[in-house]
Parts: C-alpha cells; structure tokens; sequence
C-alpha cells in the first residue's frame, strides 16, 4: 500500500506499529522526543506525525484532534498501514472528589455518551481497554510514582453540553446522567477513548487510555480548593513507560 492515507497523509512504512495519539498536535513533537531519532512525517489537518525508535522498534506518534470521530479516522487510518497498538493521551475533567488536578487517571473502560462508537457496535457492546496496555499503563504509574486511579471515564461529544448543561434545551437529560455518572464512580470525563476503545475492538487492536486531570467542577462545586493545571508531562512519561514495557513484552514473547 504506497498510497497516502486521506487525512493523516502517511504511507505503509512511515509508522510504526506502536502509535500514542495526543489530541493536541502541538504536543506531538514534546512526545517524540522521548524516542530515539525522530522524524517528522506528516501534518495534515488536525493530524501531525513523528516517527522514531524506542527499545530498537519503530514507534509514533499521531495527532487526532478532539473528539470520536477524528480519533476513529486516525485509528482506521494508521492500522490501514501496519499498526496495532495505540495508547491515548490526553486531558480531563475530574469527577470524583478525590480526582485531583495533576492526577494521572488510567481508563479501564467509557462511558459511550457519544455518537462514533455507536456507527460501529451497538450500545449494549462495551468500550473496554485493552487489559494488557491497561496494566503496563498502571505500572508505568506506579514505577513514576504519580497520583494515580483506575477505573471507568465518560467519554462525551459536547464540551459545552458538559460544562453549561443548564443553557442546553437537553439540559434535564444532560445533569440526571452526570449525576449518575458520579453515584457510579466515574471517574473523569473527556472525549475521545470510547471511540478509540471500540474501534480497536473491530479492528482486533490494543488500546489504552492515560489522561491528566486539568480541573474538577466537581470540588469547586463543594467548595474544595482545585487549581488548574495543563502540563501533560506526567501522561506522556506514563504513556512511553507503559509502550516500553508493551515492546520488551512483546519481544520476549517472539
């Protein structure tokens, strides 16, 4: 296949089979610099790419932009030509009280409130992370000694519809399901990995999920003290470690 892929306008070759995908494409050079020798391949759209080595194994890193469905296309589009492993990294919302700014938040499933998934299962077929990167994931965090939890996320379509649900015609239904999202220990909110999550599931790849949590209406709401913050560092250490363990598994496995 030496065509361009349509948006993120890479061929078979220039990505490696492990790919982290960061929302933001200015983040996507910080990434690559954790590889060894990268190279920039491709900007397209929201869709930006490097290509180096980690462990001896060509690893990327690709942009998706926000939300499911330029996340999907990425996804279609990189396993298209050749890979299969993918680790998401981004920012979110906390939802918990104890879900912290500067917490490190691993996804071991999403909450489906969005419209990508569903054009590829039905509602009733989980987004569910890959158990193994989800483990790498935890014990990259561990390793690293960051803040961490483990457990469900929302994934949502309406940034807006989330953060001024009362102006919202649909603002009823948009409050009763974030106050059942917090009864059921969801624990932050964000946009992109229930699409991931399924998605990978049709195509028979890994996916796993590692978000910074920027802020937390939720402690402000009860009048806990909760500074902002938007350094992805922590997420991105935790996201090479965890892909580094995923290459050296992977190897001792051949």
């Amino acid at each position: 296949m030496s065509e361009l892929q349509y948006h993120i306008h890479c061929k078979e070759g220039d990505v490696g089979r492990y790919v982290i995908l960061p929302g933001d494409p200015g983040r996507c050079e910080k990434i690559a610099k954790y590889f060894d020798n990268p190279v920039k391949i491709a900007q397209n759209r929201e869709y930006v790419t490097y290509t180096g080595t980690l462990e001896g194994e060509k690893i990327s890193v690709t942009s998706t932009g926000i939300g499911g469905p330029s996340a999907s296309i990425a996804v279609e589009e990189l396993h298209a030509i050749g890979a299969d492993t993918f680790i998401r990294i981004g920012t979110s919302g906390g939802i918990q009280l104890q879900v912290k700014p500067g917490d490190v938040v691993i996804a071991t499933g999403a909450i489906r409130m969005e419209g990508t998934s569903k054009e590829y299962m039905p509602i009733e077929f989980p987004a569910v992370a890959d158990y193994y990167i989800t483990k790498s994931l935890v014990e990259a965090a561990e390793k690293l000694g960051y803040d961490s939890h483990v457990g469900i996320v929302e994934c949502k379509d309406s940034f807006y519809g989330q953060h001024a649900p009362e102006r919202q015609p649909v603002g009823y239904e948009l409050i009763n399901k974030w106050n059942a999202w917090i009864q059921g220990g969801t624990l932050c909110s964000e946009m992109e990995s229930a699409a991931l999550f399924v998605v990978s599931s049709t195509l028979k790849c890994r996916a796993g999920s590692v978000f910074l949590v920027c802020q937390n209406q939720e402690r402000l709401r009860n009048g806990i003290v909760d500074e902002s913050t938007h350094d992805t560092e922590k997420a991105v250490r935790v996201a090479v470690e965890a892909m580094r363990a995923t290459i050296l598994a992977d190897k001792a496995k051949r």
